[in-house]
């Protein structure tokens, strides 16, 4: 027990001077930024703003509630604690102390998730250090960490979730070893009760176990941990309804009518502007008039359309190359896991359009897919010096532009709060 504790330890935690190194970088870069918003602004958590303060995030809603229970069944109980630690620290007061707990957890948290990409593409992809550094710098200097690093909410945990569940996933098969009724039973729990819709990617990896296929014995053995799996989350997710499961369904029913119906701005750009760009590269900003139904207004601000030829470039840039990467490493079961997942989130926002008129703040399902598919690329031309260094001249004028864009962004998301949420 001792022994699967501390090696629990070294997968969520560094467990190397670099990975501390790595961790030691970001959460200092995110640590200034978020104490400082924090301090100085109210827009992480303001009571009388229920959701929509900026990008669509629900701060209040999620703290207070955990969000609706057909789409977020178990945060309910996982953000009660959130709240309660964060009340403990500022002496329950939801103050600036208050805020500048919410924005550390939400450091921590998108920290350690560049911790697990690192690690991923250091260990299973194994690429050289200098390579996986550039890799990780790319993908820390990404919309969707930046905001997140200090917004609390289900997306933030969610995506350190996956990123540790993929890659401990990753371990497993390397060692062609079974993903355990346990593991597979607690990362539905918590994966799959922060969004429901992220449930189904849980169970991706059973596909490429060993012999899987070929096996009536280990295809048995296999069923059985997700059929575990499904029971334990179901359970769960009716107790938390008081076992009204009709609930479900209607709910469902009225969230997607009412976030899949929107026929203001043309798909294609909606799919490139925020599915594809928006949670990589900041586009242009605008303000909306918003009241919390209680006779307070206030101004929220989203994403809007990319508005010069040079951002859908770089999106296309990028698209091309994890399409790259998966057509080059097809037979790759790593990659196909990676990929399948990030087909959940393609089906949901891009084909059904749920959300897709703000699927920027999406990111969170699937942007560490990126990074892995670009580090897997890399990896198909290990021994072909002329095209490692084409690849790693793209990259770096990729992270070159994103980050003076996205820096440049920010700074207007700083006017946006100086002058509305002080």
């Amino acid at each position: 027990m001792k022994t699967k504790f501390i090696n629990f330890l070294k997968l969520v935690f560094p467990s190397t001077y670099t990975e501390l190194a790595v961790f030691l970088f970001f959460i200092v870069c995110y640590g200034i930024l978020g104490s400082y918003i924090a301090l100085h602004y109210r827009i992480i958590f303001d009571s009388r703003i229920p959701w929509d303060a900026y990008f669509s995030f629900d701060n209040k809603s999620i703290l207070m509630t955990g969000g609706s229970f057909e789409r977020h069944p178990l945060s309910y109980y996982f953000f009660n604690w959130i709240r309660e630690f964060s009340l403990f620290i500022s002496g329950g007061k939801m103050d600036a102390n208050f805020r500048l707990t919410l924005a550390w957890l939400s450091n921590i948290i998108i920290t350690l998730n560049i911790v697990q990409v690192f690690k991923y593409v250091k260990n299973i992809i194994q690429l050289p250090l200098w390579l996986s550094l550039l890799i990780v710098l790319f993908f820390g200097a990404f919309a969707t960490n930046i905001i997140l690093s200090f917004t609390p909410e289900n997306f933030t945990y969610t995506l350190f979730l996956l990123s540790l569940y993929n890659y401990y996933a990753a371990i497993k098969l390397r060692k062609e070893e079974k993903i355990p009724a346990t593991a597979l039973s607690l990362a539905g729990i918590t994966i799959g009760g922060l969004t429901i819709t992220n449930f189904v990617k849980v169970f991706i990896p059973l596909i490429f176990e060993k012999g899987i296929f070929t096996s009536w014995k280990k295809f048995g053995n296999a069923t059985l941990r997700a059929i575990i799996a499904v029971i334990c989350f179901i359970l769960l997710y009716l107790n938390r309804i008081d076992f009204k499961y009709q609930n479900i369904f209607s709910k469902t029913n009225q969230q997607y009518e009412k976030f899949s119906n929107v026929e203001s701005m043309p798909t294609w750009d909606m799919i490139l502007s925020f599915f594809f760009g928006g949670n990589i590269l900041f586009p242009s900003f605008i303000m909306s008039d918003k009241h919390n139904m209680k006779g307070f207004n206030f101004k929220g601000l989203y994403m809007d359309l990319y508005s010069s030829a040079i951002p859908y470039f770089f999106v296309a840039i990028l698209l091309i190359l994890i399409s790259w990467s998966y057509f080059k490493n097809f037979k790759n079961k790593w990659v196909q896991i990676i990929t399948i997942s990030f087909a959940v989130d393609i089906i949901i926002h891009c084909v059904m359009r749920f959300g897709l008129h703000t699927s920027y703040i999406y990111g969170g399902h699937f942007v560490f897919v990126y990074p892995l598919l670009v580090g897997w690329l890399f990896f198909a031309y290990r021994s072909s010096p002329k095209m490692m260094s084409f690849l790693t001249f793209i990259v770096a004028i990729l992270f070159t532009y994103l980050l003076i864009n996205n820096i440049f962004r920010m700074a207007e998301f700083f006017w946006f709060m100086e002058n509305y949420y002080q």
